[in-house]
């Protein structure tokens, strides 16, 4: 039944979050948006501290990175994609539980660069054409960094192992205010 619920709850999901088409003209739009967008910050700090968890130091921020902008260019050239948002939740939630589970923690964290498809995919939708570069060399700055912060906090998180639970329960709990919200 909670399964059930839960799965409910993310495909209703609506455009709560930093989605809203909310001026996307500037390099320095594109610095902001994932450090004051709840669910860009959180997914890309998640899938940096797993890089760390699951040692793999490079190969899965690299293909985080990769898949935001392919998921960009995807987002400028086609327009809105159903589920969008619902993949973008769907990523928290794996984040979360991948932090809470090391039988799966791998397999998890190889999943996050296919859904920050969707993040990049947002990005991409709520540029401007003429502005779109710019934007996108700013949000891929920014993401690029909070990869880099999160890969630093999980090299810390794997030496505390009651951390690591506390961070995922945190990925899982804004997911949960998301989905409220």
């Amino acid at each position: 039944m909670k399964k059930t619920l839960a799965i409910a709850l993310l495909l209703a999901a609506t455009p709560a979050f930093a989605h809203t088409g909310h001026g996307a003209e500037s390099v320095q739009a594109g610095i902001l948006h994932p450090l004051t967008g709840l669910d860009h910050l959180l997914m890309l700090l998640g899938s940096g501290i797993l890089a760390a968890l699951t040692g793999r130091s490079l190969a899965l921020p690299l293909a985080t990175i990769a898949a935001l902008a392919f998921g960009a260019l995807l987002g400028q050239s086609l327009g809105s994609l159903p589920g969008m948002e619902a993949m973008i939740l769907l990523s928290l939630l794996v984040a979360g539980i991948a932090m809470l589970t090391q039988r799966a923690r791998g397999w998890l964290a190889a999943i996050l660069p296919v859904l920050a498809l969707a993040h990049g995919w947002a990005h991409g939708v709520e540029a401007g054409e003429g502005t779109f570069a710019g934007f996108a060399a700013g949000f891929l700055l920014a993401s690029s960094t909070l990869l880099a912060a999160g890969y630093a906090a999980g090299v810390q998180l794997r030496r505390i192992p009651a951390l690591q639970k506390l961070a995922g329960t945190g990925l899982l709990a804004s997911a949960a205010v998301l989905i409220a919200g």
